[in-house]
């Protein structure tokens, strides 16, 4: 008798799941486009890395190129009848331009999520998270230009030795630009705390400045170093900028009032049709590309740990 209504009952949840055709072919299509998606988004990657990967090699291939030179030598002209092919001094000038950009991005993206999330009243953080969020959809051409024609004159009237290209202008302004993104990542980090924990701050006589300082952003510091690192992968990136007010001077200094010459810049430059394709000069974009493919992908690697290792989890 038991086992007859257990039956039953099972009968009668399959009828009750059971889909109509209708709604089951639909689901169905659904489910195929959501998987063709995910997997033209991962065959789009692989095809990325492989082609970096296989043009490069062709680059390598010259015989007067070697991988040892090609990460030690501290000259880049490739370009020049006197070749070398030491990315040193891309490297360097990317990361002069990145460091400058972040030194005035984090503190700042930060300090006004913090604001945003924490002090703003209501209304008045409905207008400010927009009109900061402008920022991040002005073009970085119009940065470049702004840094090129605004930001070095006013610079200049500071430091007199500053050139009309330099890295310092360039840094600043892109740090002004990945602002947005520190900020607004940042913000949404802080804001998911549970209000519990401020509570209980609170409860045990923290003052809000503490309860901010002690409680929430260190709950939160998972996401935030996350946008941290992506914004550091956004300013390695970058193009316009760099080109237009960085300069293309691929010389070795650590002097941010001096032109320098990111990767991407150089990239731009063989980029621009003069480059016969398949020449030694064409394929040193790709070596270029894939050592800035590696360098975002550590960056990506070290925010994934991050994330993994300090992400707090509430009930």
């Amino acid at each position: 008798m038991t086992t007859g209504v257990q039956e039953n009952q099972t009968k009668l949840q399959k009828r009750e799941f059971r889909l109509p055709l209708k709604q089951y072919l639909a689901e169905g299509v659904i489910k195929r486009l959501l998987f063709g998606s995910g997997f033209l988004s991962v065959l789009v990657t692989v095809s990325i890395v492989v082609i970096l990967i296989w043009e490069s090699s062709k680059f390598f291939g010259f015989e007067d190129v070697t991988l040892i030179q090609f990460l030690t030598d501290t000259q880049w002209t490739p370009l020049f009848a006197d070749k070398h092919f030491g990315i040193l001094p891309l490297l360097v000038g990317t990361l002069m331009v990145a460091v400058i950009a972040l030194i005035v991005a984090l503190p700042l993206g930060l300090l006004s999520a913090i604001y945003l999330s924490e002090y703003a009243p209501p209304r008045l953080r409905s207008i400010l998270k927009p009109v900061l969020e402008i920022l991040a959809g002005i073009p970085t051409v119009v940065y470049g230009y702004f840094a090129l024609v605004t930001v070095t004159p006013f610079l200049k009237q500071f430091i007199p030795g500053l050139g009309v290209f330099n890295a310092l202008s360039a840094g600043v302004v892109m740090g002004i630009m990945i602002l947005p993104m520190v900020s607004s990542l940042s913000e949404d980090a802080i804001r998911v705390v549970p209000n519990s924990l401020r509570r209980a701050a609170i409860a045990l006589g923290s003052t809000k400045f503490e309860t901010t300082m002690r409680v929430v952003v260190p709950a939160s510091l998972s996401g935030i170093v996350s946008a941290f690192i992506l914004a550091a992968s956004r300013a390695i990136g970058e193009t316009m900028i760099v080109t237009i007010a960085a300069g293309m001077n691929p010389t070795l200094t650590f002097s941010p009032f001096q032109a320098v010459e990111t990767m991407t810049a150089y990239i731009v430059q063989v980029s621009l049709g003069d480059t016969p394709v398949g020449s030694l000069e064409y394929q040193s974009i790709f070596a270029v590309g894939m050592a800035l493919f590696v360098m975002t992908l550590f960056f990506n690697f070290i925010s994934h740990f991050i994330v993994k290792r300090f992400r707090e989890v509430y009930q």
